[in-house]
């Protein structure tokens, strides 16, 4: 069977059950990696018991537009030194708005992985029900995905 993007209907659909639906797969799976990934990151910080201050070196700003709301995400740049006196800079989503650049926070960082440090303030609970949330979406898009390319094969 031939899989083109052609104006015809039938190889229309054919690119979207067999390639567009796939890649579709594959970034819901990667983008549960990814939540996975950080969860456990913040996690081996808070628990390493290793703290430093850091100063801020940037705070800026992006937004998104989605159906024509904006969406605000706050970030940081952070730099501190580790108790091996290792200099670290790193970048973090989600951190308050009220921290501007030069002030100074407290971190939390893994001695082996020091540049997947954290700022934010420990709340397990909280960040294991946004991962399991997150995880739930991601599933229940991948499981509804599947089934309409099934019924299509």
């Amino acid at each position: 069977m031939a899989v083109f993007l052609t104006y015809g209907g039938t190889y229309r659909m054919d690119f979207v059950f067999h390639i567009f639906f796939p890649v579709l797969i594959g970034v819901f799976l990667w983008a549960a990696y990814s939540i996975v990934r950080r969860m456990r990151e913040r996690r081996a910080a808070w628990e390493s018991g290793l703290t430093a201050q850091a100063r801020v070196v940037r705070a800026w700003v992006t937004v998104q537009m989605v159906n024509d709301v904006a969406r605000r995400t706050q970030w940081h740049e952070y730099d501190f030194t580790t108790a091996d006196s290792v200099a670290v800079r790193f970048k973090e989503a989600g951190g308050p708005p009220g921290r501007t650049a030069g002030d100074d926070t407290l971190v939390y960082y893994a001695g082996d992985e020091p540049d997947k440090a954290t700022a934010s303030e420990p709340q397990p609970g909280k960040d294991m029900f946004q991962t399991v949330l997150g995880l739930v979406i991601i599933a229940v898009g991948t499981i509804a995905l599947t089934t309409v390319m099934i019924q299509y094969w």
